[in-house]
């Protein structure tokens, strides 16, 4: 893992090693006895892969061994403009921003390290294309959504690098004027049961938890960094996130509706990252997810794996205990032998996203307990 200086690392280690005293250090490798042939070359293709129970800081695990092959095959494909290329949504800044978290989630900083410039080229490039507040660029059905994510980034961006560096003016400007944005969204008249939420585009009068969820990561990336974020719209997104919780458990995508993966995953973690914690809809969520395991299937495979891990990890205790392996194991034992993740059948969405899409997301999945990204924080 890069020991590159940032923000907080030596105490996100210290709670890692706190927790590590409570249980076996995993065994590290050990070279074959003499006179035994080392192992042969793997067989190529999938593979079944055993997730040690407890790690070392900073040692090399599957998960992070994984992750690094990911990085580099996103590094492989981003082109000379900083931005990367979806097969069905072009030059989109959703896409580009969520490449760029992955490289963050691994610790590489803008300007450093072996990835550095490339961080520093995708940022440049995210940040050139905001227009009237908004950043997008060429983008799908939902403005909000490559918005929030976007936003979300530059939030991460300034959280992790050193206040004091040069050459971040831009950054703070177009991510003040995106927040602003955001807070502007919410506040349009809505009636009660979309009140206090977001969906596809800065002036809608309805709302829905998918895009409310990645505006609200956002927020709490924001109001981390210093910014000024009201209370009474962190109260109203809550109570929003609230009517979407399905009385049998996890979170619908609008109030009525019914649960799954994602939703679920994006209900726990609003509530969790708004001080929430442990909320009685958060719990049932929790509960929800566990009787309805991370299945490899569409329509939605990748947003459910991102937001049920941070989801579950922020719940902690038996969920994340119970969640993490399940979740691991299915995308270690999925990763292509590029380094990227396929699609599974039926998601045609995702398809529609592309590999650096579902690699992105597969790494910010397996990414959450590294916590270099604020927002993985507890």
């Amino acid at each position: 893992m890069s020991s590159t200086a940032l923000k907080g690392p030596s105490l996100a280690a210290a709670a890692i090693l706190c927790s590590f005293l409570t249980g076996a250090i995993c065994a590290q490798d050990k070279a074959p006895p003499a006179g035994e042939k080392p192992a042969g070359k793997p067989p190529a293709g999938p593979q079944k892969v055993r997730i040690p129970r407890f790690r070392q800081v900073y040692a090399e695990t599957p998960v992070t061994r994984a992750v690094d092959r990911g990085l580099a095959f996103l590094a492989s494909k981003q082109l000379e403009d900083g931005c990367w290329l979806s097969p069905g949504y072009g030059r989109n800044t959703g896409i580009v921003s969520l490449a760029t978290l992955a490289f963050l989630s691994r610790g590489h900083e803008p300007g450093r390290g072996p990835h550095g410039s490339r961080i520093e080229q995708a940022i440049s490039w995210v940040t050139s294309n905001q227009k009237s507040g908004l950043i997008i660029r060429d983008t799908s059905h939902g403005e909000l959504y490559s918005h929030g994510i976007s936003t979300l980034m530059l939030g991460e961006v300034i959280g992790m690098v050193d206040a004091k560096r040069k050459g971040l003016e831009t950054v703070h400007r177009v991510h003040r004027t995106a927040i602003n944005l955001i807070l502007r969204a919410q506040n349009v008249p809505k009636d009660r049961w979309n009140l206090g939420g977001w969906r596809y585009t800065p002036s809608s009068e309805v709302s829905d938890i998918s895009v409310s969820g990645w505006q609200l990561l956002a927020l709490r990336a924001a109001k981390d960094t210093g910014l000024p974020v009201p209370e009474k719209n962190i109260r109203q997104a809550v109570h929003y996130i609230k009517r979407c919780a399905h009385p049998s458990g996890g979170f619908s995508y609008q109030p009525g509706g019914d649960p799954n993966t994602g939703r679920t995953g994006t209900g726990i973690l609003s509530l969790e990252i708004c001080g929430e914690h442990g909320s009685a809809e958060a719990r049932r969520g929790g509960d929800w997810l566990l009787k309805n395991p991370l299945k490899w299937k569409g329509p939605f495979f990748y947003y459910g794996a991102y937001y049920s891990a941070q989801g579950m990890y922020q719940l902690g205790g038996k969920y994340w205990k119970e969640w993490q392996p399940v979740s691991e194991k299915l995308l270690l034992e999925k990763q292509n032998e590029d380094g990227s993740w396929p699609v599974p059948a039926g998601a045609t969405h995702e398809e529609q996203a592309g590999t650096v899409y579902t690699t992105a997301m597969a790494i910010l999945s397996l990414g959450v307990e590294f916590r270099y990204l604020p927002i993985y924080q507890r």
